[in-house]
């Protein structure tokens, strides 16, 4: 035969040995049965703040927030040993808040179209809807983390009161930094917030003090504990507006919380009762299918946070978080 004989997967390109002598694996792959896994959403974290968030359902989509005002004093009152019939007992009323804030549920939203002949022929062994349905709901999760941390009208970020945020001392996040932001929220603080490199930068300058933090597990993970409180890591406390930023340097937050609404504390928010109820606050409603065989779902999440007293939320801002330290002594 003149010239190169074709081999067979049609190529000029010579047959590796096995090929010749037994079934080849790109062959084989056709008749096999392959294992796989549902779509992995890559950028999905484990949406820590949520869980240590208290939760209050709202009959309404508004939540005032009533406060005493207590610019107008406290009443007087009476105090000693003498016998109180003796003495005229001090009158008074504890004043309110006249125009109290009001906080509104933000909602959102978004539609998952599936073409109903891809769910009829292609839903073996995962349901295509389903699986377009579950990552929906996951990035909708995702975006209410990162509106409770920065929503420009209700965020953590942008509820601080004023004086409740302290820059750092140096730049890096220091233990005494921690300890001051403790010193601003004493009440029963429950958790810090912070960027997963901000972690490691409070980390290195703990290492370099001969101070590392404990870890404790709770809420389903492992955590480091700077004086007993739980430092919670997010992705959704940005580093210079990113994410995931890739410079070595760059500033970024770290927030004190107290929740709970009875320990008057931060709040988060969420519409009870709401119509085909897939979780707290989220509804997937069914829009029909048009003309094209398209199935529309439409999903709504509706969430807001409170902070109902100012002590209850603190903020240190400028942490570096690309300072490092060299390890020869």
């Amino acid at each position: 035969m003149a010239g190169n004989p074709t081999n067979l997967f049609g190529s000029d390109r010579p047959e590796p040995l096995y090929h010749a002598r037994a079934l080849g694996p790109d062959a084989a792959y056709q008749l096999a049965d392959i294992t796989k896994t549902r779509a992995q959403f890559g950028s999905l974290s484990p949406r820590w703040p949520a869980k240590f968030l208290e939760f209050k359902a709202l009959p309404t989509s508004v939540y005032r927030i009533n406060r005493v005002n207590e610019d107008a004093g406290h009443p007087d009152t009476l105090c000693g040993k003498d016998d109180p019939l003796g003495n005229e007992v001090p009158q008074g009323f504890v004043p309110y808040q006249t125009t109290p804030r009001e906080q509104r549920l933000s909602c959102i939203s978004t539609i998952i179209n599936v073409d109903t002949r891809v769910q009829d022929g292609w839903s073996a062994p995962y349901d295509q809807t389903a699986e377009q349905i579950a990552l929906a709901i996951e990035s909708l999760k995702e975006r209410q983390e990162a509106q409770l941390i920065n929503n420009p009208e209700y965020g953590l970020l942008n509820s601080l009161a004023d004086g409740m945020s302290i820059p750092t001392r140096t730049g890096p996040p220091t233990p005494d930094d921690l300890d001051d932001l403790l010193s601003m929220v004493w009440k029963e603080p429950s958790f810090f917030l912070a960027h997963p490199r901000a972690l490691s930068a409070f980390e290195r300058e703990c290492t370099r003090r001969g101070v590392p933090p404990e870890t404790a597990d709770t809420r389903g993970g492992r955590f480091l504990l700077w004086r007993g409180v739980p430092i919670v890591p997010t992705d959704k406390l940005y580093v210079d507006g990113e994410q995931r930023p890739r410079s070595a340097g760059d500033k970024t937050n770290i927030l004190l919380v107290r929740t709970g609404e009875s320990r008057r504390g931060v709040v988060g928010l969420y519409q009870a009762g709401v119509p085909d109820e897939q979780s707290r606050g989220l509804s997937l409603r069914f829009r029909g299918i048009d003309d094209h065989g398209v199935s529309s779902y439409l999903l709504n999440l509706y969430c807001a946070v409170a902070v109902l007293a100012d002590d209850a939320l603190a903020c240190l801002s400028d942490v570096d978080v690309g300072v490092y330290h060299d390890p020869r002594p």
